[in-house]
């Protein structure tokens, strides 16, 4: 069954591609140059999203490469810049809620979710509407639809400025540490995209949680914590166990945010021809994700020290890196989550 999926989605990429080019060609015009845009120019960020061309930009959690989610040119390009499985759903991010009700169906408890944690770093998993209108490449055969409002003014200015949903994984080369910057962005797909929107560094620093309501399921913790939901809710979170083979949502493969660089976990210190990344009061940290403990720190420095890390092993030609025990409570479970998948086995 997942071969088949798979094959539908490949024939579907394939059509995409031959509705205006090749595959060669439609990579020509992005290997010339990537351009770098800055805050006051999202009216030529829409634009450029408008025509299918692929345009980074900054939400609340991490840098996301975005094309409109209406168009499968556009989404296959994403794949193709990714080089991103085919079987793995991307985002859809929307303007408001009236958009994410125009290709969603919510439950009573989605809805209760979505005004309480809307704007923010949560992404809910739901059953596509009938005539929702977008690409199939973006929920790889599924009849769910990943959707969310990010928390990040110059984002939801983009999203209202094009007035159409944008499909939106994060900004990087698949399985590689997400970008919280758009230097990071530029690093990994300088030549394979069509531009990035700089604002900064992105400030919650991990990705979202993204929730299932029927039953209430976590898919992947985020920057959302677990209690807040259950809080809200009165119900405790269903985790489904992951096969990694066949996600129903982003971020649900084994392996994943990898750098280079082999990670060694809950370390309490460095072994010979390793680097050290730290949490809490470690003297011998090479970088310290925070030096007070704090886990809101820490998360934002995820993946920005991950970056900086790795490329100090490479620099000093070191094959792996130490890493802290960091507390499972609150953003811990998210930052954790992050760190097991990118220490996992690479296939």
């Amino acid at each position: 069954m997942q071969k088949n999926k798979v094959n539908l989605l490949c024939l579907g990429i394939a059509r995409a591609r031959n509705r205006n080019a090749t595959s060669q060609t439609l990579f020509k015009s992005r290997t010339e140059m990537t351009l770098r845009l800055l805050a006051h120019q999202i009216d030529r960020a829409a634009n450029m999203l408008r025509g299918g061309q692929l345009v980074a930009f900054p939400t609340e959690t991490v840098y996301g490469l975005g094309a409109r989610a209406d168009d499968d040119l556009a989404v296959a390009s994403i794949f193709e810049a990714k080089k991103r499985p085919r079987f793995n759903p991307l985002i859809v991010h929307v303007a408001d809620l009236d958009a994410a009700h125009r290709i969603a169906r919510f439950d009573d408890t989605a809805l209760a979710l979505a005004n309480a944690y809307w704007p923010g770093p949560m992404t809910l998993v739901l059953p596509l509407r009938e005539g929702d209108g977008l690409s199939r490449l973006i929920t790889a055969g599924h009849g769910m639809v990943a959707v969310r409002i990010p928390d990040e003014p110059i984002a939801l200015e983009l999203l209202k400025a094009v007035d159409f949903p944008v499909a939106a994984p994060s900004a990087n080369p698949s399985g590689a540490v997400s970008p919280t910057t758009a230097e990071h962005v530029l690093d990994g797909l300088r030549g394979r995209i069509d531009a990035v929107l700089d604002n900064g560094p992105c400030k919650v620093g991990v990705e979202s949680t993204i929730l299932m309501t029927d039953p209430l399921s976590l898919l992947r913790p985020g920057g959302l914590e677990i209690n807040q939901v259950e809080k809200l809710t009165g119900q405790s979170l269903h985790r489904p166990k992951l096969t990694g083979d066949a996600p129903t949502a982003p971020g649900q493969l084994k392996s994943h945010y990898a750098p280079n660089a082999r990670l060694r976990l809950n370390a309490e210190s460095s072994k010979d021809g390793e680097l050290f990344l730290g949490f809490g009061d470690v003297e011998t940290a090479t970088l310290n994700l925070s030096p007070s403990g704090d886990l809101k720190e820490a998360a934002a420095n995820l993946f920005s020290m991950l970056h900086q890390i790795d490329a100090l092993a490479s620099a000093q030609k070191v094959k792996g890196v130490a890493v802290s025990a960091i507390p499972l409570d609150g953003l811990g479970a998210a930052i954790n989550d992050r760190l097991n998948r990118a220490a996992a086995p690479r296939s």
